[in-house]
């Protein structure tokens, strides 16, 4: 089911700022020639063009690069060997002059994704060129979950990608995994490359497109066609899909209201606060919604919903979010906290799960977290000296779990699919609200209780 042209404000679920997605795809037949629909999209603002450097400043760059990374990183050999490094900087190196802005990037940004760890990458130039699409990742499939309304072709929305630029996709992600953090678990490796599937920079850089700022995406559409998306590229992270095709027949809950880094809304015929923590920014302020929540609805169980959250400073997660839920008694009980995680749970946010299972009774429902919480975080910036592209390297051990894995497995895990996310509904949501509907009915058995197997509430925030 494909949705209507929507008015659905939504953002990225996972920026592109990251040299931030998927598992390889079967091949269709093609199903004949008549089949084939060709769609054209025309774009607004063009992205600024690659730095234009002589041989000798990208070589400055690399050498800066490569003994800079080594010396700020807290121990940038921790999953790479420092002879696997050398021999990645000098192949790089010995290529250099034959290849071209694009080209360079993506080989600096494979050399700091080797190091492992997820906070270490290269940032993509806010002016690089990105198309006006939008792709998730299911089981083994790539699909179109929004594209901008400019392509007048609502069948395409759903479509399952199957090439780009006639590039099979298997082999597209291949090459996107060498974009993404190494060293960290494959979910949020996965997350990553997804998100790298609408930036030209990135896809010309890897030989996927012949161009930077054009490129032209094959799918499978529901009725079987064959569908070329040629798309042009547009300046910067695209951050509103207001008026976009949307693929959902509906927005679930926690994918309402993208413009909001926390926000809360009382689910009254389960008596459950409902709060999405998606960003930390102004978290002091943001968190009013929790206390007014608290305060003025009483609800009798909680929900904070961290699977859309890439991190921040942890810290003020604990001071206005994890210690106040803890001191509150009325909430703080086994069956009636719950954490809801998932891949893009990321870094200070990580860190806050982990927090929430540690020093409450929350029970963490979901889909195991992307980054390992004992490793290499804090990140800091460096700037290369001739093209001004923005390094990171971490430069603090954190660990976050005792246990014998590094990993924070939910409580219980539930995996949503393509038909969850195409219906608009959360299974992860849905869940929860049932052990809460049980919970209600063994308190109160002569209670005549619905419960709905998936929630599809749109309700206002309170």
């Amino acid at each position: 089911m494909v949705g209507s042209l929507g008015k659905l404000r939504a953002t990225l679920l996972f920026s592109v700022a990251f040299a931030p997605a998927l598992f390889c795809q079967k091949q269709d037949q093609v199903v004949g020639a008549n089949a084939w629909l060709q769609v054209t999209a025309v774009a607004p603002p063009k992205p600024g063009s690659a730095p234009q450097l002589t041989p000798a400043q990208w070589h400055e760059d690399l050498r800066f690069l490569s003994s800079q990374l080594a010396r700020r990183h807290a121990n940038a050999f921790h999953f790479i060997s420092q002879e696997a490094f050398g021999r990645e900087v000098q192949e790089l190196d010995s290529r250099l002059d034959q290849l071209n802005p694009d080209q360079i990037f993506v080989g600096m940004d494979r050399i700091e994704n080797s190091v492992g760890d997820g906070h270490t990458y290269i940032r993509l130039p806010s002016d690089s060129p990105v198309y006006p699409v939008r792709f998730g990742h299911f089981s083994d499939q790539y699909r179109l979950l929004a594209a901008a309304d400019s392509l007048h072709s609502p069948e395409v929305a759903g479509g399952r990608l199957l090439s780009i630029d006639d590039v099979p996709v298997a082999r597209v992600h291949e090459l996107l995994l060498t974009l993404t953090p190494a060293d960290e678990m494959q979910p949020l490796r996965e997350v990553r490359a997804a998100a790298l599937l609408s930036n030209g920079l990135v896809l010309h850089g890897l030989g996927i497109t012949a161009e930077r700022d054009k490129a032209r995406y094959l799918l499978l559409a529901a009725d079987g066609k064959r569908v070329s998306l040629e798309v042009a590229a547009t300046s910067g992270v695209l951050r509103s899909e207001a008026g976009w095709i949307q693929a959902a027949a509906g927005a679930a809950l926690y994918l309402q209201h993208g413009e909001d880094g926390f926000w809360c809304t009382y689910l009254e015929d389960k008596r459950t606060g409902y709060c999405s923590f998606r960003s930390y920014k102004d978290l002091k302020t943001t968190s009013r919604a929790f206390k007014d929540l608290m305060t003025q609805q009483h609800p009798e169980n909680l929900v904070i919903d961290l699977r859309l959250n890439d991190g921040g400073d942890y810290t003020l997660g604990l001071k206005y979010i994890v210690n106040p839920i803890r001191r509150a008694r009325e909430i703080n009980h086994k069956g009636h906290l719950f954490v809801l995680i998932g891949p893009r749970t990321f870094s200070a946010a990580m860190a806050n799960a982990s927090h929430f299972r540690a020093k409450t009774k929350a029970i963490l429902v979901g889909q195991p977290i992307g980054e390992k919480p004992n490793s290499y975080q804090e990140a800091r910036d460096m700037v290369l000296p001739n093209s001004r592209w923005v390094a990171r390297y971490s430069v603090k051990f954190y660990r976050f779990s005792s246990s014998g894995e590094n990993l924070i497995r939910p409580d219980k895990e539930i995996t949503d699919t393509w038909d969850d996310y195409r219906m608009g509904r959360d299974p992860v949501l849905a869940w929860v609200l049932l052990q809460v509907s049980e919970g209600q009915r063994q308190a109160n058995p002569e209670a005549d209780t619905l419960i709905p197997f998936y929630v599809q509430r749109k309700s206002g925030r309170k």
